[in-house]
């Protein structure tokens, strides 16, 4: 099929300029890590201050395991190229978090990436770097969980998610998806390089990397959980996972000519033909991977494009968690509350952030992207603090990854929660706070749920 490969601005892209989900930035191009001579590498910078428990989430206390972190580097082989419009290997590079045995005498991991304007930063993590994993003695296996940043972003940029899962008994893959990272893509000199890669690749990314690290073959072969598995995606990574658990994309003329540049005719029914996948890149007899248990969709991009078809999004039985702020302006608050009432799951969820608008996911904002709006803009919060949000999320990534992974009844029980998180009285009676939070701890917030309470049956 043929494809433009460079692509053109439409008045639609441009709105994505606009709104904040495509930002203009200066970066360089090429591999999706970060190279420096290590006399120019900046310091390692702890995001995080230690709270007392009592204001934090129950569920977002570190878990009973030390974690450990590797980064692999894996290869989907002959995958189209919207670029070469040829079919060539793509690389894929995973963070990959672990638990491991008590390692006191190794290292610590750092993350290196750079900003969406190319300023290189370096973070300080919890996990021990390239350590052994921990075999159970009871033979227990971990369940996987994919984790999928945005347009633009890098692996470790919910690192706080990874090191959390993992200290809690999963493992935990995160991807750096090519064509789409801040290393990669030029926002200066060509800011949509990779976004038709982006659409074409987010979904078939997270169904490899699933498939890559539950084969046989595996390097954690002997531990992983080869049935039941989780999904969690941001942005773009949100656009894929709705995808990926059957919500298969509706791209139509209108939209397909505005995200490739394709005007009319065969070529752009061409586009429209191949953009419309399912379920990690299936066009035909589409059947979604009995081994996701469950996603998260934070801040899901596509809604308010009219990307998903209905009726799919209706016969999607996978367990889904929506997580959005009610002032987003990039993915659009109400086009992904649309997406929460057509979603089919009897285990359907929507946490809603009042007040907040699209950059729920991310970790805090390194000191050296503090400098500029374009960086500080990829991460900020004008409401919330980032670290409270992550926080807050930890908690729901670990209960609704408890509940439907791991079958475990208890941890559903937090997913079970009144609309407001505000606590205001009811007849001048004390309403309680939510479960897992503390009280006059959990305001801001409003919860939307499915009737259905009843766990499925693995």
């Amino acid at each position: 099929m043929y494809m433009r490969s460079k692509i053109m601005i439409s008045s639609l892209v441009m709105g994505l300029v606009l709104t904040g989900c495509i930002t203009p930035s200066v970066q360089q191009t090429g591999s999706s890590s970060v190279e420096l001579p290590v006399a120019m590498k900046p310091s390692p910078e702890h995001l995080y201050r230690d709270l007392p428990t009592d204001v934090v989430p129950e569920l977002a206390q570190a878990g009973q395991y030390k974690v450990a972190v590797k980064t692999l580097e894996i290869v989907n082989p002959a995958q189209f190229d919207p670029g070469t419009k040829q079919n060539k290997d793509r690389p894929l590079k995973i963070e990959l978090w672990y638990p491991t045995p008590d390692s006191k005498s190794s290292a610590k991991a750092t993350y290196e990436n750079q900003t969406r304007s190319g300023i290189p930063f370096s973070i300080q993590g919890d996990a021990f770097r390239d350590q052994e994993v921990l075999v159970a003695s009871n033979g227990e296996k971990y369940p996987l969980i994919v984790l999928s940043h945005g347009y633009t972003g890098y692996r470790s940029i919910m690192y706080y998610l990874g090191e959390h899962l993992a200290s809690h008994g999963y493992i935990v893959a995160a991807i750096d998806h090519t064509d789409s990272t801040n290393v990669e893509v030029d926002f200066k000199n060509a800011p949509f390089s990779g976004f038709l890669s982006t659409l074409l690749n987010r979904s078939r990314d997270q169904q490899f990397t699933l498939d890559y690290l539950t084969s046989k073959t595996s390097v954690i072969a002997p531990v992983v959980d080869q049935k039941n598995a989780g999904l969690i995606g941001y942005s773009m990574g949100g656009y894929g996972a709705v995808n990926t658990v059957g919500g298969c994309y509706s791209f139509n003329e209108g939209t397909a000519s505005a995200f490739t540049g394709i005007k009319k005719g065969a070529e752009l029914a061409q586009a429209v033909a191949l953009l419309n996948s399912c379920a990690g890149g299936q066009y035909k007899d589409i059947r979604v991977d009995s081994k996701w248990k469950a996603a998260i969709a934070l801040a899901p991009w596509g809604g308010q494009h009219q990307l998903f078809k209905l009726d799919k999004l209706a016969s999607i039985t996978t367990p889904m968690l929506y997580i959005a702020g009610n002032l987003d302006d990039v993915s659009g608050f109400d086009a992904i509350k649309s997406l929460y009432q057509h979603t089919g799951s009897d285990h359907t969820y929507l946490l809603t952030y009042d007040n907040a608008r699209h950059n729920i996911a991310p970790h805090p904002a390194p000191r050296l992207a503090r400098s500029n709006e374009i960086d500080i803009g990829h991460y900020f919060e004008p409401a919330w603090s980032s670290a409270q949000l992550n926080n807050i999320n930890k908690h729901f990534a670990l209960a609704m990854m408890d509940c439907h992974v791991k079958n475990i009844a208890a941890k559903c029980e937090y997913l079970d929660l009144s609309q407001s998180s505000n606590q205001i009285p009811v007849d001048n009676k004390a309403v309680p706070a939510w479960k897992g939070f503390d009280n006059r701890y959990s305001t801001g917030m409003h919860w939307n749920k499915k009737k259905s309470t009843k766990l499925v049956a693995h």
